[in-house]
């Protein structure tokens, strides 16, 4: 129904954004993530998806859901298509880790790093591997969640398994890894790739 909201940001908190357009004040929730875009700005563009909660067949509320960018959209819809994944949950996993993250922790097959987000357990982390891991690397990945698992996946993998080997534990070496990436961009070798995140670690 909608696309996006845009207007001025009349109120915000980590969980929800009040944006005014032509005299409506829209409360939408919204991730961490995308607190951390918007948070500093006196308006902002939210993308957003209109969710209906059913009971008895009939719709009993709608609330708005909100994200800075469409690939954090996508990655949310993904995760609420996923079964024992609700909008909360899926909320929640999106203001622990940014759309590349959750992408590259799915992609790499990482059940320990979602199971370290609250309220996912094993049985969850292992659905949303193996329901999602196809649909993302099926190429129609966004350009966020291909920064670090497609055009730079080589020098990402190979020098993940230089930090395992090194004695690094794979979960902090991923988010060292993961952070060096965003900062350095797909053209990043090996040798920086490494060289940055032994920095962090």
């Amino acid at each position: 129904m909608y696309e996006y909201i845009e207007g001025n940001i009349e109120a915000i908190s980590p969980t929800h954004a009040v944006v005014s357009v032509q005299g409506m004040g829209y409360k939408i929730a919204i991730s961490l993530t995308t607190y951390e875009q918007i948070k500093s700005n006196k308006s902002c563009r939210l993308f957003v998806d209109l969710l209906f909660k059913v009971e008895n067949q009939s719709p009993v509320s709608m609330s708005l859901f909100g994200f800075a960018d469409p690939e954090e959209r996508e990655m949310f819809r993904m995760l609420t298509g996923v079964s024992g994944v609700g909008n909360n949950t899926a909320m929640l996993m999106l203001s622990s880790l940014n759309p590349g993250e959750l992408a590259s922790a799915i992609l790499n097959g990482n059940v320990g790093l979602l199971k370290s987000i609250k309220g996912i357990g094993e049985k969850t982390a292992q659905r949303i591997v193996l329901e999602l891991r196809d649909k993302l690397g099926s190429g129609r990945k966004s350009s966020s969640m291909h920064l670090v698992s497609g055009g730079n996946s080589d020098q990402y993998e190979q020098a993940l398994l230089a930090l395992t080997t090194l004695g690094y534990a794979r979960q902090a070496a991923e988010k060292a890894l993961l952070k060096v990436t965003k900062e350095l961009g797909s053209e990043a070798t090996v040798e920086d790739l490494l060289k940055n995140s032994l920095k962090i670690l």
